[in-house]
C-alpha cells in the first residue's frame, strides 16, 4: 500500500509533508528543478513505506492511504505514479 497526494495539493504545495518523510518519497522538493512550475507534490509509490507521517502534516488534507482515497480523486493514483516515470 502507498499514500496518494490528491487535488487539494494543487497550487498549495505545502512542503511540511516532505520534511517528515523518512524515505524521501515526496517530490518535487523546494530544492529540485521544476518545483515552481509543478502544480502539486507527488508520492513515489515505489518508495513510500506507508508510514503515514505525511498525512497529519498536510494542512489541506490532500494525502490519503490508497485504500481510503475518495473516489473523486481516483485519477490521482496514476498521476502520482506518472510523475516518477518521466
Amino acid at each position: 500500500m502507498t499514500h496518494i497526494i490528491a487535488e487539494p495539493c494543487i497550487a498549495t504545495k505545502d512542503t511540511a509533508c516532505v520534511a517528515v518523510c523518512p524515505v524521501d518519497c515526496i517530490h518535487p522538493t523546494k530544492e529540485e528543478a521544476g518545483f515552481e512550475t509543478e502544480q502539486m507534490l507527488y508520492i513515489d509509490p515505489q518508495v513510500c513505506i506507508d508510514c503515514g507521517l505525511c498525512v497529519d502534516e498536510c494542512p489541506v488534507r490532500a494525502i490519503f492511504p490508497d485504500d481510503e482515497l475518495p473516489e473523486a480523486y481516483a485519477v490521482f493514483i496514476q498521476r502520482n505514479a506518472d510523475y516518477f516515470v518521466r
